[in-house]
């Protein structure tokens, strides 16, 4: 069982982000994975991959908290989103 199994329901959506710490950034590392590298995200795009993937309707949060955590990217005024290229080289290594 994965420490982050208890933050996901019975179809793999988060139905809860932990507050902080270790358990914290591999929810985001499991939300993360369900975008693509070398692809352009428009915001709706990016809102509509977070809501697939979580059950208490707050994709502002967790975009927020990608982008925070530098999971995601983004262009200053919001119309271009993409996937962090150094985070492919972090869950390669794992």
């Amino acid at each position: 069982m994965s420490e982050i199994d208890k933050f996901l329901d019975t179809e793999g959506r988060i139905k809860q982000l932990p507050r902080k710490g270790i358990i914290k950034q591999e929810v985001l590392t499991y939300l993360a994975q369900k975008f693509e590298f070398d692809i352009d995200y428009t915001e709706k795009e990016v809102n509509e991959i977070i809501k697939t993937w979580h059950t208490f309707n707050d994709y502002f949060l967790l975009r927020r908290e990608l982008i925070d955590y530098q999971y995601i990217c983004r262009t200053l005024d919001g119309s271009r989103y993409w996937k962090k290229p150094t985070f492919m080289k972090q869950t390669e290594v794992e």
